[in-house]
């Protein structure tokens, strides 16, 4: 059953009142038809824009609706045209299949039950039953793009895409050289905004028209909030709560490019190369930073867990710091720290009141080696052995922390700190970490004793 075109007019305009006691007269068959009818439960902004376009660049936080959105787009060009042949281009094959063919939202998943696609995984092909085909891709590997012809694509989080040696471009320009095959060849990229070569290039574009007057990209931009209704209530407030007030909540959540400042000593692609999920190798040191905070209600007191793995490489294992604390709770919370990680050593800058740094820790009992350092260069001078670290290989990030990162990219070299509050508290505790454990001299072991 088609759902009726007038009838479906009415509906996308009708009050959810409406919707509900016209559903209600229908018949069973009728009512799981309309199920599935797209247009009628989508946003505005997940639905194809009415202006003539090539490219259909939706740019939006993580759950956004954005996988659906192309999907449904794949699924209407396939059971419209019979001799559709459609790209879909994922990072790699195994994303292509779990995302966008099996996934939650994948073309397996959606549609009338009867007509979904059958999927010939060996052949890495889809096929309708009208004869459409859809064929899945890596872009890890351009020159597999370089010679089939297609009708149409779908690109999905192309700012994950491999940019090592412009692989991410290449694959694109050879998608697009092979969009040659019926008489409107389109193509719709969904993903979270990232600073990369592809994502500024198509942004570039935007505005553009040929000599007809058609655009050649139209972007829709969305926040993760939009979706609101259809997450988990829990999953929202979380969000809201570790991202909402940082530069990687502004880009994951709320959809915004986030740039990198010139010259910054750490980029959002640096730091996304270096993440795991957790520590993968055991510790066998861990270290504390702390950037105390020289009066309550000041800036904050940067407290930063690090540790050397059993594989040579450093992680940052935790951000446990503090804000507006007396020294006595900020004390505690290194106090905290220490005992939660099994601390060997507190790292903590001693410029504003050494003694009383010292002295405030060790009524905390904290029962550990305390190394007090004197910061004798500028902030950016002192993390930039530490960023080349980084861009070594040699440290990792196990886990994600937003305000962190969003410090360390704000720390230019040759022009100071740039980056959210005042001070990079969190981003100073890192690099005394850091510094500790990878770039300072090793002594032999000794035996400490407490109060000794």
């Amino acid at each position: 059953m088609r759902p009726d075109p007038e009838a479906l007019a009415w509906m996308m305009r009708a009050s959810e009142a409406d919707k509900a006691e016209f559903v209600a007269a229908m018949s069973k068959q009728e009512r799981n038809a309309w199920r599935w009818v797209w247009r009628v439960w989508a946003r505005d902004s997940q639905l194809p824009p009415e202006e003539s376009w090539r490219t259909w660049l939706i740019l939006a936080g993580r759950g956004f609706g954005k996988t659906r959105a192309g999907a449904e787009w794949v699924r209407a060009v396939a059971e419209r045209d019979p001799a559709a042949r459609i790209a879909l281009v994922a990072a790699n094959l195994g994303e292509a299949r779990a995302i966008m063919v099996e996934g939650e939202s994948g073309l397996r998943r959606i549609g009338t039950p009867g007509q979904r696609p059958a999927f010939e995984s060996s052949l890495r092909r889809l096929t309708w039953s009208n004869g459409a085909q859809a064929m899945l891709y890596s872009a890890a590997e351009p020159e597999a793009l370089r010679g089939p012809q297609h009708s149409h694509a779908w690109c999905d989080e192309i700012a994950k895409w491999d940019h090592s040696g412009d692989r991410a471009v290449a694959a694109w320009d050879n998608l697009l050289m092979g969009l040659r095959l019926g008489n409107d060849p389109r193509i719709v990229a969904t993903t979270t905004p990232r600073d990369v070569p592809l994502v500024r290039r198509l942004l570039a574009e935007e505005g553009s028209a040929d000599e007809e007057g058609d655009k050649g990209i139209v972007i829709t931009r969305g926040s993760t909030f939009e979706n609101e209704t259809n997450l988990p209530a829990r999953f929202v407030r979380a969000m809201r709560r570790t991202f909402g007030q940082s530069l990687l909540g502004r880009q994951e959540l709320d959809g915004e490019l986030v740039l990198d400042r010139p010259g910054a000593l750490w980029t959002r692609a640096l730091l996304e190369e270096c993440r795991e999920p957790s520590a993968s190798s055991p510790a066998t040191r861990t270290v504390i930073g702390v950037d105390p905070s020289a009066s309550v209600g000041g800036d904050a007191c940067g407290i930063v867990v690090c540790a050397l793995g059993e594989d040579g490489l450093a992680r940052v294992l935790a951000d446990a710091t503090v804000e507006k604390a007396s020294p006595e709770r900020w004390a505690r919370a290194v106090a905290q720290a220490a005992e939660s990680w099994s601390a060997d050593r507190v790292v903590a800058e001693a410029n504003q009141g050494g003694a009383m740094v010292a002295s405030v820790l060790r009524a905390a009992d904290i029962a550990l080696p305390l190394k007090l350092v004197h910061a004798s260069t500028g902030k950016t001078a002192r993390a930039e052995p530490v960023a080349a670290l980084y861009e070594a290989g040699r440290v990792r990030h196990a886990g994600l922390f937003a305000r962190l990162e969003d410090e360390l990219c704000g720390l230019v070299a040759g022009g100071g700190y740039q980056g959210p509050g005042r001070s990079p508290d969190r981003a100073d505790a890192l690099v005394w970490a850091l510094t500790e454990l990878c770039l300072s001299r090793r002594t032999a072991p000794r035996v400490w004793v407490h109060g000794a």
